[in-house]
């Protein structure tokens, strides 16, 4: 393991990362809100602490492997999480205790959206901008943009790329140099939030409030300016226009690419994951309709049809935006919805969850198992689109989902022991793991009410859901520290 290595690169990137503490305290000058000085403290700390680690190891040139590229990845989500909630500590308003100001951070940079705050519209501006930007920045894996900037950190970085890309299929590069990518899908993903920001304040945002809600709604996030979330607009264009970018967001980035670079459309068409994407979509909204009008939650069936596209886009994406309590909704409605995040976005979005890829060849797998039982000598090959996929990336795909559900199972019981009831700590497990951020229960509107251990316990399955689960787990096995 070349520690000095990954301590110079930890140091560039802390240091890199104290330039994000600059907009909100601009922010605060603008608004005169008195909420600066936290920002100026937190800068000059991370910074100082960033050359500190840098200065001693700036000679360091070693090659990383992928055992150190994993590390790295894991280091990278738990220093910034950790140096991310330095302002919100110095705050003195609100005044949050260490748990709080550091669940609050990891829920932004791992774009749960889960808050411990309420009272948000009451708050200084430039605290709520932070809280937006820190969603932004965490959406598209800040990795891939270190990658960018600093073209690898003078290290070779297909490793790196690996262990954060979300989904299976990994290796497909889309431009050979990794840092060439990572540029590409920053133009994207920026032309995205302003396209969004734009669409926002035409629908009769105010321009801070569009750029805040585009910095959430791109990264797939859910933290709002507002208690109310997008309710607090009461606006169907501005929930639809949410729902547009949501599901934009929520497709593979490289797809996005591609279809830009060769510009031809029909690169989503030809995509198997893009289509079941759509239909899962489809059949979630049309499920929430049928159900809500055929119970008269709403007055009118444009109502109903605004809330139902709205919750069903919004939860199952993993955003968690809201425009109406949906745990109150009847029947399986809440649960249903909590359950579709586990689907989440596509492999390579800004969504969370397991990704509708994995979900699909664990159908597909389990399809083939069907079929072998009444043909046991047949061959039978599972296919994304034409492509016949080798049975490693079935194993992986099982791999993942049996980690996936021990770690929820875990996480779950470790919720219940802090005192909490079967639906809260459910919901809250499902709402954290998968980067979604509402659950139900007691964590419906915020999780400002459950104890700090159960906030703890949250934010360690925050970075799970963010990390794949395995970049994370593999750091606990003997082989690791070994090799």
């Amino acid at each position: 393991m070349q520690f000095r290595t990954i301590i110079k690169i930890l140091g560039q990137l802390v240091a890199l990362f104290s330039i994000t503490m600059v907009p909100p305290a601009l922010v605060s000058l603008i608004y005169k809100d008195g909420g600066g000085v936290p920002f100026v403290l937190a800068f000059v700390f991370s910074i100082v602490i960033g050359m500190l680690a840098y200065y001693p190891n700036r000679k360091e040139k070693g090659d990383l492997k992928a055992r150190e590229g994993f590390l790295i990845v894991v280091l990278f989500w738990l220093v910034l999480g950790s140096f991310a909630s330095v302002p919100l500590i110095f705050l003195q308003t609100p005044s949050l205790s260490l748990a709080d100001a550091v669940f609050e951070a990891f829920s932004g940079l791992t774009t749960t959206g889960a808050t411990v705050l309420t009272g948000i519209e009451h708050l200084p501006k430039s605290v709520l901008f932070y809280r937006q930007q820190l969603q932004w920045l965490g959406g598209m894996g800040i990795i891939v943009l270190a990658v960018a900037v600093l073209p690898m950190l003078g290290v070779g970085g297909m490793q790196l790329y690996r262990a954060e890309t979300p989904g299976p299929v990994k290796d497909s590069k889309m431009t050979p140099r990794i840092a060439d990518t990572a540029k590409h899908l920053w133009y994207i993903y920026v032309s995205l939030t302003a396209a969004c920001t734009v669409s926002y304040w035409a629908a009769g945002m105010g321009w801070f409030d569009a750029i805040c809600h585009a910095f959430s709604t791109i990264a797939i996030g859910g933290f709002s300016t507002y208690d109310a979330s997008m309710g607090y607009f009461d606006s169907p264009l501005i929930n639809f226009i949410c729902v547009v970018f949501l599901i934009i967001a929520a497709i593979n980035f490289s797809l996005h690419y591609a279809a830009v670079s060769s510009r031809n459309v029909r690169v989503y068409l030809r995509d198997p994951e893009f289509k079941v994407f759509l239909f899962i979509q489809l059949a979630l909204v049309v499920l929430c309709f049928a159900v809500l009008s055929s119970n008269q939650v709403y007055v009118n069936g444009d109502e109903t049809l605004d809330q139902a596209l709205f919750q069903a886009v919004s939860i199952s994406t993993t955003a968690g935006f809201a425009t109406d309590n949906f745990s109150a909704w009847p029947l399986f409605l809440p649960i249903l919805l909590i359950f579709s995040s586990f689907i989440g976005g596509c492999a390579g979005s800004t969504g969370g969850g397991m990704k509708v890829v994995r979900v699909f060849l664990l159908y597909l797998q389990g399809v083939r198992e069907l079929n072998r039982l009444v043909h046991p000598r047949a061959i039978y090959s599972i296919k994304l689109g034409r492509k016949a996929l080798p049975d490693k990336v079935v194993e992986a795909v099982w791999g993942f989902f049996s980690a996936y559900a021990l770690v929820f199972v875990i996480i779950m019981i470790a919720l219940l022991g802090t005192g909490m009831d079967n639906i809260t700590a459910f919901s809250a497990t499902a709402a954290c793991l998968n980067n979604l951020g509402p659950g139900l229960g007691e964590v419906a509107a915020h999780y400002g009410d459950i104890t700090d251990t159960a906030k703890w316990i949250l934010t360690v399955a925050m970075v799970f859901g963010r990390l794949e689960i395995f970049t994370l787990l593999v750091l606990f096995t003997p082989t690791f520290w070994r090799g």
